[in-house]
């Protein structure tokens, strides 16, 4: 099911379907469009800090919702993928991933980046422990995308200088943010499948030959005919690499934020004179 529709609830043991993220291939970039890409996206980021204190608010009320009922109200269920997608577009202009700028709009259809979420039934045991069942891939995705962002300059240099994204980063970098969706359409109760793939798909991983074959040309038609790079998504030994290298960066990047803080005595909830004080987080 596309991003921005819905379906009714599959019968409960229906598989789970992951949440999918079509991304074009890579393609040549604008040099000037990278250079001020960050710049670029401000306003969008301004936008999305609003949507996102809405879309906490509207969280909790799906995971009350998907206690009672198994399911996610229509309502809810249309502005959280709405505001998943938005947020993955930004994201993948960011990432380097796209070079088309996103609109402002909670669901476009004819922008080539496109989330794909399936309404199935929800098991109202998994929605009752979801806070605690979250919890790892949680980490794994902020420690990935914080490595991502420690060497941020380096992939933008690289994608300035040659004016396209190589594709072992491409494939890394589609990954993650894939992997980032499947995390966040959990946590918002929009799938009940556990997040996976992190380091991509094995070959096959949409059936035989004949099914793959379907399953791109059904992609391919809903795109528009820009087709999609990242489904089936099977990353290359550089771009697996590359995914090792952006969590071992994150996990160095968080030490060095920890150490830090510890040598200088700025401890969470203490003040530089020593008095102990409570830190909202």
């Amino acid at each position: 099911m596309t991003e921005g529709q819905w379906a009714q609830p599959s019968p409960p043991f229906a598989p789970e379907r992951l949440p999918q993220l079509d991304i074009p291939a890579p393609g040549p970039q604008r040099r000037l469009t990278v250079f001020f890409r960050l710049l670029l996206l401000v306003p969008h980021f301004v936008v999305l800090f609003f949507l996102h204190v809405a879309a906490w608010f509207a969280t909790i009320a799906a995971w009350f919702a998907a206690l009672a009922t198994a399911r996610v109200p229509d309502p809810l269920y249309r502005f959280l993928s709405g505001y998943l997608g938005w947020t993955t577009r930004v994201d993948a202009e960011a990432m380097l991933l796209a070079d088309r700028y996103p609109p402002f709009a909670l669901h476009a259809p004819a922008h080539p980046v496109r989330v794909e979420v399936g309404g199935d039934r929800l098991n109202r045991l998994a929605v009752l422990f979801r806070i605690f069942l979250m919890i790892p891939a949680v980490i794994v995705q902020a420690l990935a995308i914080c490595g991502w962002w420690t060497l941020g300059l380096v992939w933008w240099l690289i994608v300035l200088i040659r004016g396209r994204v190589p594709q072992p980063l491409f494939e890394a970098s589609a990954a993650l943010l894939r992997f980032r969706v499947r995390t966040g359409a959990y946590v918002m109760m929009l799938t009940p499948a556990y997040p996976k793939g992190f380091f991509g798909d094995r070959p096959g991983a949409l059936g035989t030959d004949a099914e793959e074959a379907a399953e791109v040309g059904r992609v391919t038609e809903n795109l528009g005919g820009a087709g999609s790079a990242t489904r089936p998504l099977v990353l290359g030994t550089p771009a697996t690499v590359l995914l090792v290298v952006f969590l071992l960066a994150g996990l160095a990047a968080g030490a060095s934020g920890s150490t830090s803080s510890y040598t200088t005595g700025d401890e969470p909830g203490r003040e530089p004179g020593g008095a102990r004080t409570v830190t909202d987080r």
